[in-house]
């Protein structure tokens, strides 16, 4: 029980991080933080009884940076939502794509690389989408800098007290595995 994620909000409500239910009775022991979703159950000491949270405000503001998310495989993939930039088609079966191909010149970074299924990736091959006669769906751009895209899917569709602390667009499932 000690190990359950607890969701951290800053001051102004908006979702820091996750961590474990062990600090998150730190911080509300030493007053550093309020509970705001009680957990499941309670867990004892010696002389005191805590109440296991699922939701903790901290009591000061954290200012930091936006997070620049990486190019990874993954991250294009959420940012594409799943979806094949060519034909639509949503699938987990995907592979890269880059738009402008290296050996054409083009660069390895969000504006030229797309999700693409596996039958539209072997048709454009090495060339360009108007050299295969292939149109995006979208441009690609740079994700959102939404500091949830950081948060563990699973937990999102797992913690149902977290919902109404969390934005709308980080709850958009998956498409199933096909």
């Amino acid at each position: 029980m000690i190990n359950l994620p607890v969701l951290v909000l800053n001051q102004n409500y908006e979702p820091l991080n996750i961590c474990r239910v062990r600090r998150a009775i730190v911080l509300l022991y030493r007053g550093k933080a309020e509970m705001l979703e009680n957990g499941s159950g309670f867990i004892q000491s010696v002389s005191y009884v805590f109440p296991v949270p699922s939701v903790i405000r901290l009591a000061y503001w954290i200012k930091r940076p936006r997070p620049q998310p990486k190019l990874t495989r993954l991250e294009v993939f959420h940012r594409d939502r799943y979806t094949c930039q060519y034909c639509g088609k949503e699938t987990r079966q995907l592979t890269l794509d880059h738009v402008i191909p290296r050996h054409q010149g083009g660069e390895h970074n969000w504006e030229n690389v797309v999700s693409a299924c596996v039958p539209c990736n072997r048709r454009k091959a090495g060339r360009t989408p108007e050299q295969a006669r292939m149109r995006l769906l979208r441009s690609p751009s740079p994700p959102r800098g939404n500091t949830l895209f950081y948060l563990p899917y699973h937990y999102l569709q797992t913690q149902n007290e977290w919902q109404k602390y969390l934005p709308n667009n980080t709850l958009t499932p998956l498409p199933p595995l096909s």
